[in-house]
Protein backbone atom coordinates (compact mmCIF):
# COMPACT_ATOMS: atom_id res chain seq x y z
CA UNK A 1 0.00 0.00 0.00
CA UNK A 2 1.05 3.23 -0.82
CA UNK A 3 -0.15 6.94 -0.01
CA UNK A 4 0.93 10.01 -0.78
CA UNK A 5 0.12 12.90 1.25
CA UNK A 6 0.13 16.58 0.53
CA UNK A 7 0.43 19.90 2.10
CA UNK A 8 1.29 23.20 2.10
CA UNK A 9 -2.05 25.16 0.21
CA UNK A 10 -3.82 27.58 1.38
CA UNK A 11 -5.26 31.50 0.63
CA UNK A 12 -2.62 33.92 -0.83
CA UNK A 13 -2.44 37.30 -2.24
CA UNK A 14 -2.11 37.89 -5.91
CA UNK A 15 1.66 38.21 -6.37
CA UNK A 16 2.17 35.89 -3.55
CA UNK A 17 4.21 32.51 -2.82
CA UNK A 18 3.19 29.19 -1.95
CA UNK A 19 5.41 25.93 -1.26
CA UNK A 20 3.67 22.51 -1.63
CA UNK A 21 4.97 19.29 -0.64
CA UNK A 22 3.81 16.08 -0.84
CA UNK A 23 5.13 12.56 0.42
CA UNK A 24 5.50 8.93 -0.63
CA UNK A 25 5.35 6.23 2.06
CA UNK A 26 4.74 2.52 2.50
CA UNK A 27 6.04 -0.26 0.27
CA UNK A 28 8.25 1.34 -2.25
CA UNK A 29 10.76 0.00 -4.55
CA UNK A 30 11.19 3.05 -7.10
CA UNK A 31 9.66 6.47 -7.88
CA UNK A 32 10.40 7.31 -11.66
CA UNK A 33 8.23 10.32 -12.40
CA UNK A 34 6.52 12.75 -9.98
CA UNK A 35 4.37 15.46 -10.88
CA UNK A 36 1.83 17.89 -9.94
CA UNK A 37 -1.58 18.42 -11.40
CA UNK A 38 -4.24 20.75 -10.82
CA UNK A 39 -8.40 21.08 -11.41
CA UNK A 40 -10.24 24.30 -11.69
CA UNK A 41 -13.83 24.56 -10.94
CA UNK A 42 -15.24 23.52 -13.87
CA UNK A 43 -12.20 22.65 -15.70
CA UNK A 44 -10.20 19.29 -16.26
CA UNK A 45 -7.01 18.24 -14.40
CA UNK A 46 -4.36 19.65 -16.16
CA UNK A 47 -0.87 18.28 -15.45
CA UNK A 48 1.72 21.41 -14.84
CA UNK A 49 5.36 20.28 -14.09
CA UNK A 50 7.03 16.83 -14.03
CA UNK A 51 10.57 15.70 -12.54
CA UNK A 52 12.05 12.66 -13.44
CA UNK A 53 14.77 10.87 -11.22
CA UNK A 54 17.12 12.18 -13.64
CA UNK A 55 15.59 15.92 -12.37
CA UNK A 56 14.54 16.69 -16.11
CA UNK A 57 11.96 19.03 -15.29
CA UNK A 58 8.65 20.09 -17.86
CA UNK A 59 6.08 23.05 -17.14
CA UNK A 60 2.90 23.86 -18.28
CA UNK A 61 3.44 27.60 -20.11
CA UNK A 62 0.83 28.80 -17.99
CA UNK A 63 3.02 28.54 -14.84
CA UNK A 64 6.54 28.36 -16.72
CA UNK A 65 9.14 31.04 -15.12
CA UNK A 66 6.89 31.07 -11.87
CA UNK A 67 6.74 27.79 -10.48
CA UNK A 68 9.46 25.35 -9.83
CA UNK A 69 9.39 21.17 -9.07
CA UNK A 70 12.57 19.84 -7.24
CA UNK A 71 12.46 16.07 -6.02
CA UNK A 72 13.94 14.79 -2.64
CA UNK A 73 14.23 10.82 -4.08
CA UNK A 74 16.07 10.23 -0.67
CA UNK A 75 13.19 11.06 1.04
CA UNK A 76 10.30 10.38 -1.81
CA UNK A 77 9.12 13.71 -1.64
CA UNK A 78 7.82 15.99 -4.27
CA UNK A 79 7.81 19.87 -3.72
CA UNK A 80 6.22 22.77 -6.35
CA UNK A 81 7.26 25.96 -4.99
CA UNK A 82 5.22 28.91 -6.53
CA UNK A 83 5.92 32.24 -7.00
CA UNK A 84 3.89 35.45 -8.48
CA UNK A 85 0.60 33.56 -7.82
CA UNK A 86 -2.32 34.97 -10.15
CA UNK A 87 -6.11 34.90 -9.20
CA UNK A 88 -6.43 32.13 -12.46
CA UNK A 89 -4.00 29.58 -10.35
CA UNK A 90 -6.65 28.98 -8.09
CA UNK A 91 -7.40 25.23 -7.71
CA UNK A 92 -7.02 22.38 -6.55
CA UNK A 93 -3.42 20.59 -6.66
CA UNK A 94 -2.64 17.11 -7.07
CA UNK A 95 0.75 14.98 -6.70
CA UNK A 96 1.36 12.25 -8.74
CA UNK A 97 4.05 9.42 -8.71
CA UNK A 98 4.71 6.55 -10.50
CA UNK A 99 5.71 3.65 -8.10
CA UNK A 100 7.03 0.12 -8.44
CA UNK A 101 6.46 -1.45 -5.13
CA UNK A 102 8.82 -4.38 -5.91
CA UNK A 103 11.78 -5.30 -9.06
CA UNK A 104 9.00 -7.60 -10.67
CA UNK A 105 6.52 -4.82 -10.47
CA UNK A 106 5.22 -2.30 -13.33
CA UNK A 107 4.94 1.52 -12.28
CA UNK A 108 1.52 1.74 -11.06
CA UNK A 109 0.15 5.61 -10.71
CA UNK A 110 -0.52 7.00 -7.30
CA UNK A 111 -2.26 9.97 -6.25
CA UNK A 112 -2.04 13.00 -3.78
CA UNK A 113 -5.21 13.85 -2.08
CA UNK A 114 -5.58 17.61 -3.43
CA UNK A 115 -4.62 20.57 -1.75
CA UNK A 116 -6.68 23.69 -2.18
CA UNK A 117 -4.20 26.73 -3.62
CA UNK A 118 -6.86 30.16 -3.53
CA UNK A 119 -5.31 33.24 -5.34
CA UNK A 120 -7.13 36.68 -4.38
CA UNK A 121 -7.09 39.55 -6.26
Amino acid sequence: QVQLVESGGGLVQSGGSLRLSCAASGSIWSISLMGWYRQAPGKQREVIATVTTGTTTTYADSVKGRFTIGRDSAKNTVYLQMNSLKPEDTAVYYCHMKVRVALERYADDYWGQGTQVTVSS
